[in-house]
């Protein structure tokens, strides 16, 4: 059984849909991308799997539960981590308040400390800048702080919205490194990304969607030789 399922979800904004039946599986301890143009729906997949959009229709199951009528809190409670495009940190909290936030499932004050020094030891950056404002960090450390908050749940589920979006090359590498990491430790993600190219090298499957449906699936490095993919999205 995957542990994420989608089965021809549709959500819509109003009256104009965004998916059009999306199914898709994310295994247990894989790493799985979601590539597509700007429009084609990948981070509306992302925000409909945490509640933010409700689905109109289809069912999502998170290990064989089902999820798609549930509120944002809830499914973060089931071990659902979302890191929205555009990091979404709060600016005029420090680095250490952040984290805190991203706690909030948690209850027990030792068990916070404990993940906040994991996240320390894990972003050495972000404990250099414990005490400052998280507005005041630049792109690539708002990125950092954005995972670091998001893993103060220890999710089973990372959803990672366009994480190397804005950031200069050599921190594109060090976020692509860090998802590596994650997916050794024990973490399944599903990857959200404009560059393709760096998300199916990292990636074990992925999905390519078009005008909100599924266009075509397949083993990371199958996609990379594929010519259809290679002639959209990788600029060869």
């Amino acid at each position: 059984m995957a542990m994420l399922e989608l089965s021809q979800v549709h959500a819509a904004y109003g009256a104009v849909e965004a998916l059009r039946g999306i199914s898709l599986q994310v295994e247990e301890g894989k790493i799985v991308t979601l590539i597509g143009s700007n429009g084609a729906g990948k981070s509306t997949t992302l925000r409909t799997i945490s509640g933010v959009v409700p689905a109109t229709q289809g069912t999502i199951a998170f290990r064989g539960k089902r999820i798609e009528t549930l509120q944002s809190h809830e499914v973060t409670a089931l071990g659902i981590a979302h890191v929205p495009e555009g990091r979404k940190i709060f600016p005029k909290l420090t680095v250490a308040e952040n984290l805190e936030m991203g706690a909030f499932t948690v209850k027990s004050d030792a068990a916070i400390k404990q993940t906040m020094e994991e996240a320390f030891a894990r972003f050495p950056r972000l404990k250099e800048r414990r005490n400052q404002m998280g507005g005041t960090l630049s792109g690539g450390e708002q990125q950092m702080l954005a995972i670091a908050r998001a893993l103060m749940m220890k999710p089973a589920l990372l959803m990672l919205d366009e994480p190397s979006m804005g950031l200069a090359p050599l921190v594109v590498e060090q976020v692509f490194e860090t998802i590596r990491e994650l997916n050794a430790a024990g973490v399944t993600i599903l990857l959200v990304e404009q560059n393709a190219r760096q998300a199916l090298q990292v990636a074990h499957r992925g999905y390519v969607i078009q005008n909100g449906e599924i266009m075509l699936e397949d083993e990371a490095a199958a996609l990379l030789d594929n010519a259809m993919v290679r002639d959209a999205y990788l600029g060869s």
